[in-house]
């Protein structure tokens, strides 16, 4: 990721997003590591904490919390630089290390009212190693046309692209 100066960073990022239907989006990524690593970068809270929120952006982690065992809950708070905070949280529907992953995604009303709750969503996040590189390909099924809009309205796809950015820095650190 390169920023010119006073500007919003320009995304130079390997991962993509696709809108497959009304209701689901997929993500898709190439991470330089082991299935192994990645999936314990998606995983454990220590890890989470260094990637989860989009620092290019003006974010990081105020708490991160998880419990990865199914029917396990997790919850990551996400602070912005100008204060305001936002939470999302699940539970663990299905674990099959490092290959698979299916929990639910709630993102939790703001205080503000500016983000209302919605359903969750289910995410399935499946780990495919080749040559020492990991596919990640995470499919999210939102519960309405409607809630997927919303999410995609509030800048997800930047914040995504960020993101997956820092796993991959991560993950190369880890080896």
């Amino acid at each position: 990721m390169a920023a010119r100066e006073g500007s919003e960073p320009v995304l130079t990022s390997r991962t993509s997003l696709e809108r497959v239907s009304d209701r689901e989006l997929v993500i898709t990524r190439t991470i330089g590591g082991p299935a192994r690593i990645v999936f314990e970068a998606w995983t454990r809270p220590e890890h989470v904490s260094r990637w989860w929120a989009p620092q290019a952006l003006g974010a990081g982690m105020a708490s991160c919390d998880a419990e990865v065992r199914v029917g396990g809950s997790y919850r990551y708070v996400v602070q912005h630089r100008r204060g305001g905070r936002f939470a999302f949280s699940g539970e663990y529907r299905e674990i099959t290390p490092p290959a698979r992953l299916v929990y639910t995604a709630f993102f939790e009303p703001t205080a503000d009212g500016r983000m209302p709750g919605v359903e969750a969503v289910v995410v399935t996040v499946t780990f495919e190693e080749r040559d020492g590189q990991t596919r990640i390909v995470s499919r999210e099924l939102y519960p309405s046309k409607e809630v997927l809009d919303g999410a995609i309205a509030t800048g997800m796809e930047r914040g995504v692209h960020v993101t997956m950015d820092q796993l991959d820095a991560l993950v190369a650190s880890l080896q």
